[in-house]
C-alpha cells in the first residue's frame, strides 16, 4: 500500500503514547485543544474522560480507606425492614463486630446495610458506606461515620474487598448475590487469601447452597472442596466468631 510522500514528522503525530498517522491525524496539539474554550462540551462524556474519572474514584476509595483498622463487608437487602428479625441481626453483627476489633464496611444503603452501620456505631467503632449512584438513590444511612460515593460499580466493588478481611451475608437481592459471588470466585480462583464468607439464615440461603451442592457440584461444574469456601448459620455470635476467627483478628 502506497503512502502520501512526506516527511516522517508529516505523516505522523504523537500525543502522548497515542501515535496517529495518515488520516487519522488530528488538527492542532493537546495544548490547544485544553486551552481552547469554543466549541461542544461533548467530551466530558467520552471514554478518554471517563478513564480520568475512574482513576479519580480509585485515588478517593484509597486514600479514605487506606487507614482503616481490619475490616468486614457486610451485605444485605436495602428492603429489609426496621422491625424485622434481620434488622435485628444486622445491628447485633455490627455490633459484634466492632467489639471482636473490626470496622464495619457496608453499601451505606437503608435495610440491613442501614444495620449494621448502626450496630458498628452504637459500639463505638468505624462504620463505613461505601454508597453507589443509582437513579433511586436515597444517600448514606444516618449511621455511617466515615462514607465514599461511587459513580460505577467495579471501582466500589473493589473496595470492598481490598479492605475487608471477610464477608457476612444477610439475605440480600440481585446486588448481594453480585457480591457474594465475585468473593466465591475470587476465594476459588486464590485471587484472594484467607477470606472468609458467612452467610446468615439459613432458610433463606437453604435453595442456593442446594443448588449448588446437588447441581453445580454434583454435575462437575465446581469441586466439592468449593463446598468449603462459605459457612451458613443462624447465630449471630457464631458469625461474628467464624467471620473474625479466619480473617486472623
Amino acid at each position: 500500500m502506497a503512502h502520501p510522500e512526506g516527511s516522517r514528522a508529516q505523516r505522523e503525530q504523537r500525543r502522548g503514547p497515542v501515535v496517529r498517522r495518515y488520516g487519522q491525524m488530528q488538527a492542532g496539539t493537546t495544548d490547544q485543544h485544553l486551552l481552547d474554550t469554543r466549541g461542544a462540551a461533548d467530551w466530558v462524556h467520552e471514554d478518554p474522560f471517563r478513564v480520568m474519572r475512574i482513576q479519580s474514584e480509585f485515588v478517593e476509595g484509597f486514600g479514605a480507606l487506606a487507614e482503616l483498622p481490619p475490616a468486614i463487608s457486610v451485605f444485605g437487602s436495602a428492603r429489609t425492614p426496621r422491625n424485622s428479625p434481620e434488622y435485628e441481626a444486622g445491628v447485633a453483627i455490627g455490633r459484634g463486630l466492632v467489639e471482636s476489633g473490626f470496622a464495619v464496611i457496608t453499601g451505606g444503603g437503608p435495610g440491613a446495610m442501614e444495620a449494621a452501620n448502626k450496630g458498628a456505631t452504637e459500639a463505638g467503632g468505624v462504620s463505613v458506606g461505601l454508597g453507589i449512584e443509582l437513579p433511586f438513590e436515597q444517600g448514606l444511612n444516618p449511621y455511617v461515620n466515615l462514607g465514599v460515593d461511587f459513580r460505577y460499580f467495579f471501582v466500589r466493588k473493589t473496595m470492598f474487598v481490598k479492605y475487608a478481611s471477610g464477608f457476612v451475608v444477610l439475605p440480600g437481592g440481585l446486588g448481594t448475590l453480585d457480591e457474594l459471588f465475585e468473593a466465591l470466585t475470587l476465594v476459588q480462583t486464590k485471587k484472594v487469601t484467607r477470606f472468609p464468607i458467612v452467610l446468615f439464615g439459613s432458610a433463606y440461603w437453604r435453595g442456593l447452597v442446594d443448588w449448588f451442592r446437588d447441581t453445580i457440584v454434583a454435575e462437575g461444574k465446581a469441586g466439592p472442596h468449593d463446598l468449603h469456601l462459605f459457612h451458613v448459620t443462624d447465630d449471630v455470635e457464631e458469625a461474628v466468631r467464624l467471620v473474625t476467627k479466619e480473617a486472623g483478628a
